[in-house]
């Protein structure tokens, strides 16, 4: 018998007892007001929360407030007076000047202020980490407590590709200095939708 063998023996030979799984956790921050906590945390990691009625409120908010962005795109139908048309299904590398994309997102996290976003939302992969500005559309209803609600969300869900955004990019790794846009989008606006429109 070799070292390798002898090895793999003497561990096989002093494995721990089994025991039973602990029970399920629970959810161990419940918000009363789960926005208002999730606009909150949005604002203290660089994001800005708008609270709007209706896609066209949200279409007014990008003619006055992104007016001088050159290439604003998005992937909800209802925005499409103010967006460019015709850009989906090219080559990733062409949406590099991308000033705004605007994705909808499946749902909310009020304890990080995280966005649960999957490639069905996005188009494209890289739409949410190579435009300058990112605006993402949530309904209010979709804001849960914690992450333990957002992964029994997710649990059984059918997805190629999802992520939780959180915030515009950040570091702070040089001379402990927090630095916005580092890496990814520069801001992040999160539209949080009353009305329930699918």
């Amino acid at each position: 018998m070799n070292s390798r063998a002898q090895i793999l023996s003497r561990i096989k030979e002093n494995q721990p007892e089994l025991s039973s799984l602990p029970a399920d956790l629970t959810a161990p921050l419940q918000y009363p007001d789960p926005v208002e906590v999730f606009s909150t945390v949005l604002s203290n990691i660089g994001g800005t929360t708008v609270p709007v009625k209706s896609y066209e409120e949200i279409q007014q908010y990008i003619k006055t407030q992104f007016a001088d962005q050159k290439r604003i795109i998005s992937t909800i139908p209802e925005l499409s007076a103010v967006t460019e048309a015709g850009w989906e299904g090219q080559d990733p590398h062409s949406y590099e000047d991308i000033d705004i994309a605007v994705i909808r997102a499946h749902f909310g996290v009020a304890e990080n202020a995280a966005l649960w976003v999957t490639e069905e939302l996005m188009q494209q992969r890289v739409i949410p980490f190579i435009c300058q500005q990112l605006a993402v559309v949530v309904q209010r209803k979709d804001i849960c407590s914690n992450m333990h609600e957002a992964y029994a969300k997710v649990a059984d869900a059918v997805y190629g590709f999802g992520t939780f955004i959180a915030g515009p990019s950040k570091t702070a790794d040089i001379e402990q200095s927090l630095v916005l846009g580092a890496h990814g989008p520069k801001n992040m606006t999160v539209f949080i939708l009353e009305m329930a429109k699918d």
